[in-house]
């Protein structure tokens, strides 16, 4: 079964004519470039200022469009549940990400994507969980005993970004992945940085560039390794899942899907998560009252330093799973997201023709005064079965939400606390006197200078 016959909308939606969008309050700033440069400087403050200004939905024009940003849990409700499929991903997120990670799963819609993501879940259940943890229980072991032995000034989103990169190679590629694999994940990180590439055409010399020559090199390695995986069989890591995962009717997922979608997972789980750590490492740094509990959760675990963890180590962590996330509440891996409207819709009282290109903010919307009280606080007791009882379901969204929700949200759960109990019993994190980190915030959020923590082993 071809699934390209099962097509996100079959027209592309066109964008409207600016002036059917006048009658929304906004400001759509200089011309040609509109208000694009003051989001890049400060996106927080930007959205706030307009928010603030104009109410929860206003007109705006970013990288050459007209769009509708729209704010709070309603708007988080209506783009990202989307029960009447009224918002094409596929058309939000393409010119973004279309070039380097095409048909990936988020740039699928309604049916099609259904399908995919019916027959990527098995990668994700029980089974290949645990396989996944073992690899990602070693990695973080290991390396944590190398900072351990060396405890010292270290910057923490370089040391973020390549734990994960490594932790990919194994528990998404396989340990057998050999001496490809530099080659590998520097074409990976050619394009992960081209995503969010300002010139977005492929000329040479130019960011984007070395992105498409990347995705040509990982395309490459896929086509050759998928009938290797297949003949084999078996395999724990993601790759050999997918190659043995089907559809409904039985048939494998075809050579370019599989492709399409171990690039784009690779990229989502590395690019988010060296992001999410990142923020996790900065707040236990600032806050050393709650690194003492999780410590304490951990202790309570009654495991040694050196033992492995299991899955009912994790599951008994649940302080640690709400520390965690609060800082995705603090600082979410993807501060918004885009969507084209592919039928007419209404929004607090204003009608809006298909083709909008909309915009919801979970920045914006985790830094509600009405909702987080002391928005800037870190408190991880948000995350109480009483807090969560009283509040809106999409007042938290860092994982998006509906049936775009993040496949792989578990896998960070468990990745994200696996790293907490070898971090947490093995060393202690703390900032200097005075030192206040400088976070860019868009497009993936990320510490201007690394972040710098003092690591002191325990």
């Amino acid at each position: 079964m071809s699934m390209q016959s099962v097509a996100s909308p079959a027209n592309i939606p066109v964008p409207p004519n600016p002036k059917a969008l006048r009658h929304i309050p906004g400001n759509e700033g200089w011309p040609f470039i509109g208000n694009t440069l003051a989001v890049l400087a400060d996106p927080k403050g930007q959205i706030e200022k307009s928010a603030a200004k104009y109410g929860l939905i206003y007109r705006t024009h970013l990288f050459g469009e007209t769009s509708v940003t729209m704010l709070g849990p309603e708007a988080n409700e209506l783009v990202l549940f989307d029960q009447a499929r009224l918002f094409s991903s596929t058309h939000g997120w393409g010119p973004i990400l279309g070039l380097l990670f095409p048909r990936g799963l988020m740039l699928l819609d309604f049916e099609e994507h259904r399908l995919h993501r019916r027959a990527l879940s098995v990668a994700f259940k029980s089974g290949p969980m645990k396989s996944y943890l073992v690899d990602l229980d070693r990695g973080i072991a290991a390396r944590v005993k190398q900072w351990k032995a060396r405890p010292c000034e270290m910057l923490v989103y370089p040391a973020m970004k390549q734990l994960t990169l490594d932790l990919a190679a194994t528990s998404f590629l396989g340990a057998e992945i050999g001496p490809e694999v530099d080659e590998i994940t520097r074409a990976f990180i050619d394009m992960v940085a081209a995503a969010v590439a300002p010139i977005r055409r492929p000329l040479p010399f130019t960011q984007m560039g070395r992105g498409v020559a990347g995705r040509k090199r990982i395309v490459a390695y896929f086509a050759e390794q998928i009938p290797i995986r297949r003949a084999r069989g078996g395999g724990n890591d993601l790759f050999s899942q997918l190659c043995q995962a089907t559809h409904e009717d039985g048939a494998l997922l075809s050579t370019q899907d599989i492709i399409d979608h171990m690039s784009f997972l690779m990229m989502a789980a590395h690019d988010t998560l060296t992001s999410s750590l990142t923020s996790f490492v900065g707040e236990l740094a600032a806050h050393p009252e709650w690194q003492q509990q999780l410590r304490a959760e951990v202790k309570g675990l009654g495991i040694e330093a050196n033992d492995p963890s299991n899955i009912d180590n994790l599951e008994k962590m649940p302080l640690s799973e709400m520390a965690f996330k609060e800082a995705l509440r603090l600082k979410p891996p993807v501060p918004s997201m885009p969507r084209r409207a592919v039928r007419d819709f209404s929004f607090r009282g204003y009608d809006l023709p298909a083709g909008t290109l909309v915009g919801v903010n979970p920045l914006f919307t985790h830094h509600m005064p009405e909702i987080w009280p002391e928005p800037d606080k870190f408190d991880p007791m948000r995350f109480s079965d009483d807090a969560l009882r009283n509040r809106h379901r999409f007042a938290w969204v860092p994982y998006g939400g509906g049936a775009h929700m993040c496949l792989g949200l578990h896998f960070a759960y468990m990745q994200a606390k696996c790293f907490a109990r070898h971090f947490l019993q093995n060393l202690e994190v703390s900032l200097e006197p005075g030192y206040r980190p400088d976070w860019q915030m868009w497009p993936i959020p990320k510490p201007r200078d690394g972040l710098r923590v003092v690591l002191k082993a325990m």
